[in-house]
């Protein structure tokens, strides 16, 4: 981080006041002021620059990638835990997104949130019940057939 001239002077300012509170109650030889006053202001320099980023943890999945993936079920990378549906449990147990998760582990798009069996059983079932299917167009009833008008005579 770059100090701006009124920071750079505070800095002095600063070094000055603990090298002359340490000078007073200490004795210090006059070769080690030098080396004094450039620690206390790197040490108050390095105060303000940005905290450093803590190193990233080495992700290690909990079963492997291709593995993950059962006709029965989805393993979650993060803890081992086997599901029919994985984007409840992410959400609930380790705060991420699918988009997160997959982010993560590295795992393409396709990479599915539901079980195989499990969506092929939602498949049939909307199936069986009519979703997917536009709806037919119905013949139009035939008209009754007028009936005949008889003329009344008198």
């Amino acid at each position: 981080m770059a100090l701006t001239d009124e920071s750079s002077e505070t800095m002095i300012q600063l070094t000055a006041d603990i090298v002359a509170s340490h000078v007073s109650n200490n004795s210090v030889s006059p070769t080690d002021l030098p080396v004094l006053i450039k620690n206390i202001h790197a040490a108050l320099t390095g105060l303000t620059a940005a905290p450093a980023e803590p190193p990233a943890e080495e992700l290690k999945p909990a079963v492997s990638i291709r593995s993950s993936v059962k006709p029965d079920y989805i393993i979650c990378l993060e803890d081992g835990c086997k599901q029919k549906m994985l984007k409840r449990h992410l959400q609930s147990a380790h705060k991420l997104t699918p988009e997160d998760y997959r982010r993560r582990w590295g795992l393409p798009a396709s990479y599915p949130m539901v079980a195989p069996d499990y969506a092929e059983q939602r498949r049939a079932l909307a199936h069986k019940i009519g979703l997917g299917r536009k709806p037919s167009a119905k013949p139009a009833a035939k008209a009754a057939p007028k009936a005949k008008r008889t003329s009344r005579s008198r």
